[in-house]
């Protein structure tokens, strides 16, 4: 693929303005088709680029937006179908393997802007082979469990530094009549990967067993422990009454309002998504570990990059690679991230800051942080297959050992979809 330049991009604008393209009602004007998840794709800095794009070119962008607990298994039955759109945002995770990433992805190797990327942000969303999958557009963020540190201190409470503290801290909480943790059952799949990063990534030998199929989710007896942990954390009332009713839009909600006094989240949640609907803002939070029972010392979850991928077969692949360069220039990508807490994705990103969350708690993270690991290297894994067991739990519909088996099944019957050896 012939390089492209920004002037390229310009010089078509121009002409469409000018009627260059052949006369009255005539133009080379196109409109790119991306879908994503919902909340993905409504993030102020998405917005952003998407109304800057069009406006600096006259191309316009048909906006596909799937519900967050729906998006993998319609998004893979539209590929199935041989509907591609010209633009896909994924992360680079295991559900990924859902989409024949080489039969239908342009690798992005030799685009210009490439030498702008961080060198962590190029390497996750680099495959095994050294292709660059999509341009790493997103924020880059920290979780663990985010809490009202206005509500503790005027309950004379403190942040919890081992899981025992965290469950007696819980129990108070709960006594004092309030929701300890917001868990939005209703759609939310990304809580359980914390708990189970430590157990990975501390543990190559069993990453490698569970992909080989040596061993199941039933063997490892920290899997058991968290789950039990979720099981009797809901019956005492940790996660409030109508956690089964609680998803992505109702988390603002309920941290705003202090109806959830901690939740597990990244702290740019709390500038992108946080809304002022009640006593408490993004000052009124800080940070500490996660804590789900697999490791004493809680743990912490590294950034994970939501990628803009192109359709390598689809009618528009060089303006879908043009609208990349376009992200991917500095003027506009500083325009759509200012004032955004991230770490930068781009070596010339300036306009984002570090939110004080992050900064107060840097010492715990360095000693507690692990790199995403279930999400993105467990064969078969699915967020939302592994909220699909949790919630039959919930339901009564499992005890804690169907839950975790039914995980497994869940694991072994996507990595058969997808041919893997051993399976």
């Amino acid at each position: 693929m012939k390089k492209r330049g920004f002037a390229a991009l310009m010089l078509a604008s121009v002409c469409f303005l000018t009627s260059c393209a052949g006369g009255p009602g005539h133009s080379d004007h196109v409109t790119l088709s991306i879908a994503g998840k919902k909340s993905d794709l409504e993030k102020s800095y998405m917005t952003s680029i998407f109304k800057q794009y069009e406006e600096a070119t006259g191309n316009k962008l048909n906006v596909i937006e799937y519900e967050d607990s729906e998006f993998e298994v319609k998004t893979a039955e539209e590929f199935e179908k041989g509907k591609v759109p010209d633009l896909f945002m994924h992360f680079h995770n295991a559900d990924l393997n859902r989409f024949d990433v080489p039969g239908n992805f342009y690798y992005l190797n030799d685009e210009e802007w490439v030498g702008d990327l961080t060198d962590s942000a190029a390497a996750y969303c680099t495959d095994a082979d050294g292709n660059l999958l999509g341009l790493p557009f997103w924020e880059s963020s920290v979780s663990g469990c985010y809490y009202n540190k206005t509500v503790l201190d005027s309950l004379g409470l403190k942040p919890a530094a081992t899981q025992d503290e965290f469950d007696v801290l819980c129990q108070a909480l709960v006594a004092t009549g309030n929701t300890p943790l917001c868990w939005p059952a209703a759609g939310c799949s990304w809580m359980v990967q914390f708990g189970m990063d430590p157990i990975f990534a501390d543990d190559p030998s069993m990453l490698e067993k569970i992909n080989r199929n040596e061993i199941c989710y039933a063997d490892i007896p920290e899997m058991r422990d968290m789950v039990q942990w979720i099981s009797d954390a809901a019956e005492k009332g940790w996660f409030g009454t109508d956690f089964m009713e609680t998803g992505w839009d109702e988390i603002s909600r309920d941290m705003a309002s202090g109806r959830g006094v901690m939740t597990f989240i990244w702290d740019t949640w709390f500038y992108t998504d946080l809304k002022p609907e009640g006593t408490y803002t993004a000052d009124d939070f800080a940070l500490m570990p996660v804590f789900l029972n697999t490791v004493p010392d809680g743990t912490y979850e590294g950034g994970n990059l939501n990628m803009m991928m192109v359709n390598k077969n689809g009618a528009h692949l060089d303006a879908a690679l043009e609208f990349l360069e376009f992200c991917a220039t500095p003027e506009n990508y500083n325009k759509a991230f200012d004032g955004i807490s991230t770490v930068s994705c781009f070596n010339g990103q300036t306009t984002n800051i570090q939110s004080q969350m992050v900064t107060d708690a840097a010492a715990s993270i360095a000693e507690k942080e692990r790199v995403s690991t279930a999400s993105t290297r467990i064969i078969g894994y699915s967020a939302e297959d592994m909220v699909d067991a949790l919630n039959d739990m919930f339901h009564g519909r499992l005890d804690v050992d169907g839950c975790v088996k039914k995980m497994d099944e869940y694991r072994i019957a996507e990595a058969r979809r997808q041919g893997v050896e051993g399976f």
